[in-house]
């Protein structure tokens, strides 16, 4: 058995005996790379991140973003705590910092650290909408969506050493344009939909949790009209896009709603 067949061999194994669950979808999802190796470096890159960008502290929207921030954490604490996995949240470390920025985005890094950019605040318009981007980026960290990127990662590379120990004895052109094809494929093919998967897996648990948290579901479709209107149908098709589509997602978020409502009102949270 040659090298590259020994490296295919022992992910295998580890696939199989490397998985954990999604506690808000139960599904069991990839986990390569345990969170206690990627919090520290996720924790440090953040760090670095807000000391080589403006950070906006003690400003009304700053505040704002914090305030909305714990909100979105403590209805996360008592979804979990009510179905039994208190002690889910081990190691994670929650940090809501307002960053000067015209980019119209917000993002987590795994383990709790997020960043919302000023250019954001226009499109999310008032405390519910910037409810719904929060609660949305608190779910890629809750569902450990970074974790299975990078395990995703891992695969897509066993994949690559896979096919050219299958196509070892072809002359180097050939294997060059079948590794091409394998990039392209895997790509589009499996990582895109993957990633598109984790958007859509976001916007669910998150429209749940900002409605726990009291802010009506109804806003999050808002959220995405707006920046639907914004983006003036310039952005990419959807199967070579990392996110759904406006559309998609307006859709969607539009279908949960009543989902939304009903989680929240076991908490004694209604809307009218």
């Amino acid at each position: 058995m040659n090298n590259k067949v020994k490296i295919v061999s022992v992910f295998f194994f580890a696939l199989i005996l490397s998985c954990a669950k999604n506690p808000f979808t139960g599904k069991s999802t990839m986990a390569l790379v345990p969170n206690s190796q990627i919090f520290p470096s996720a924790f440090q890159q953040y760090d670095q991140f807000l000391t080589e960008n403006k950070v906006l502290k003690g400003t009304k929207d700053a505040k704002r973003i914090e305030t909305i921030g714990m909100k979105i954490k403590t209805a996360a604490e008592r979804w979990l705590n009510a179905n039994g996995k208190s002690d889910y949240l081990e190691g994670y470390s929650w940090e809501y910092n307002l960053v000067e920025s015209k980019e119209l985005n917000a993002w987590c890094m795994p383990g709790g650290k997020i960043v919302f950019y000023t250019g954001i605040l226009p499109v999310c318009k008032d405390d519910a909408g910037i409810a719904s981007v929060m609660g949305h980026e608190v779910a890629h960290a809750l569902a450990n969506h970074g974790q299975q990127r990078m395990s995703a990662g891992l695969l897509q590379q066993l994949g690559a050493v896979g096919t050219q120990v299958a196509v070892g004895n072809k002359d180097p052109k050939t294997q060059a344009l079948i590794m091409q094809a394998y990039g392209a494929g895997s790509q589009v093919g499996a990582m895109l939909p993957f990633s598109r998967s984790h958007e859509s897996e976001a916007d669910m648990i998150g429209l749940t949790l900002m409605s726990i948290a009291g802010y009506d579901p109804i806003n999050a479709v808002k959220v995405w009209e707006r920046m639907s209107e914004l983006s003036s149908g310039q952005a990419p098709p959807e199967i070579l896009s990392t996110h759904p589509s406006n559309e998609t997602r307006i859709r969607e978020l539009t279908a949960l709603i009543p989902q939304a409502k009903a989680e929240a009102a076991k908490y004694g949270v209604t809307f009218k």
